[in-house]
Order: structure tokens, then C-alpha cells, then sequence
């Protein structure tokens, strides 16, 4: 199994800031130590090409972007004739080149599943984006085996999130070959960390999936706590970006 270990954004907080090596950039000095990061920011705005270009340039080979859809998708035109939208996103983030991950798909808490209307925009985002997904669903209506079917056809996996706003939640589903977990904080959501307990009881869950790629992407990033619980949950998995013993 592959661990794609980071946190949301590249923050060097102070108290972890001399753990990194020197570099051009906070992302260069980042991507010493981390081999992946979850861009949050394309949620709110779009980015230049160029900007994902430059962005691409700063890490090493073995690094990887996770990007987050717009919101202009996922919250205002809720997957209603995205067409133009999803063109321009591809267009935008195909300056990451071959360093691209899995798109983040974040949905509102009261976006329910429709199941023509997901198969249709799933279908649109493979053919115009492509590449891997992952969706953060938070209504419950999404954790059926209705909706496990239509992920699967479409490869498309489903995110573990902590803490869950559903218990089906805390389980990655979907496209079983990547798995992706985002830690957002708990019980405290965005400021808590992970202590040692934590992480272990996490990585041995991760473990435990059949995926080929897991994501681990700390969001605790309100009080400064993703980038060392990333650092410290780095430790416990062996070589970063590298095959680690367990199924998968």
C-alpha cells in the first residue's frame, strides 16, 4: 500500500517550522518532509494554469496535489449543468501535469442523493476531468448500497472523514483501489490533534482496507495541529510515498 500523507494547505507552523529542510518556498520546504497536500483554496477561487504550473515545479516527482472542486459546482450549481464549469477546473488544474491526484468532492450537509442526477455528473466529471475522485457525501441518504453501486461504476471512492457526521461516515466505500481519509479534528472539529492513541487506532484502520493508494490529509489546521499530527502519523508508516507492509 501506498501512503499519501499531508495536510490541507502547506502551513509551516513555528512550532514545526525547523523539522522541515530549506527551500525556495514554504510548499519546496514542505515537500521535503510530505509527500502530498490537499489544495483547499480552489474551492473558494480558480487559479491560473500557471499557477498550478509553478506549483508543480516547487516538489519533487514522488509529490502529489489533491485538489478540492469549486464550490461554484458542488454548492451553487449543485452538479446542474457543470459542463463549463468542469472545463475550465480540468483546463486549470492540468498544470499539475503528472503530479495531480484525486479531485476532492465536498458536498453541503443537506445535499441529497439524487441517483440520476449523480450518475450524470459523475459520468461528465470523468469524461471532462478525469482521473481519480474522492467524495466527501454528509447527508445521509449517500450511505446506501444504492449509492456504493453507483461509486463503483463510476470509480469513484468515497472519503472517511473524522469526526463523521454519519457513522457509515468514518468508513472509506466506493472505488475500493484508493482510499482517502480526512481528519478534520476531534472532538474539537479543525482545532483538536491526534495523539499517539489516535493515530495508531487510524493507521490500523487504514491498513485494513484493500485500497492500492491511501490519502491521509489532516485538516486540524484552525490551531496549527495538522502539519506535526502529519509529521508524527508520517513516523508509524514507514518510507514516505513508499509500499508499507499491510493488505493492499
Amino acid at each position: 500500500m501506498i501512503f499519501r500523507i499531508g495536510t490541507a494547505a502547506w502551513a509551516l507552523p513555528r512550532d514545526v517550522r525547523d523539522r522541515f529542510p530549506p527551500g525556495a518556498s514554504n510548499l519546496a520546504r514542505y515537500a521535503g518532509c510530505l509527500n502530498a497536500t490537499e489544495i483547499n483554496s480552489s474551492f473558494y477561487r480558480p487559479h491560473r494554469r500557471a499557477t498550478y504550473e509553478r506549483w508543480a515545479a516547487s516538489v519533487p516527482e514522488g509529490f502529489r496535489f489533491a485538489v478540492k472542486l469549486p464550490k461554484a459546482i458542488t454548492h451553487e450549481a449543485r452538479f446542474v449543468d457543470c459542463e463549463p464549469l468542469l472545463t475550465r477546473f480540468a483546463e486549470e488544474i492540468g498544470g499539475l501535469g503528472k503530479k495531480r491526484g484525486p479531485v476532492l468532492v465536498q458536498l453541503p450537509p443537506k445535499f441529497a442523493f439524487d441517483a440520476a442526477l449523480a450518475d450524470r455528473f459523475f459520468a461528465e466529471l470523468n469524461a471532462i476531468v478525469g482521473g481519480a475522485v474522492a467524495l466527501e457525501p454528509r447527508h445521509p441518504s449517500w450511505f446506501t448500497s444504492e449509492v456504493e453501486a453507483l461509486l463503483i461504476e463510476h470509480h469513484v471512492t468515497r472519503v472517511a472523514a473524522d469526526p463523521a457526521p454519519v457513522p457509515e461516515a468514518a468508513r472509506p466505500g466506493g472505488w475500493p483501489a484508493l482510499a482517502y481519509f480526512r481528519l478534520h479534528g476531534s472532538p474539537r472539529i479543525y482545532w483538536s490533534s491526534y495523539d499517539e492513541e489516535a493515530r495508531a487506532r487510524w493507521l490500523s484502520r487504514i491498513r485494513a482496507t484493500e485500497a492500492e493508494e491511501s490519502w491521509i490529509i489532516f485538516d486540524n489546521t484552525a490551531s496549527g495541529a495538522a502539519t506535526a499530527d502529519a509529521l508524527a502519523f508520517q513516523k508509524g508508516t514507514g518510507p514516505v510515498g513508499l509500499q508499507s507492509t499491510g493488505p493492499g
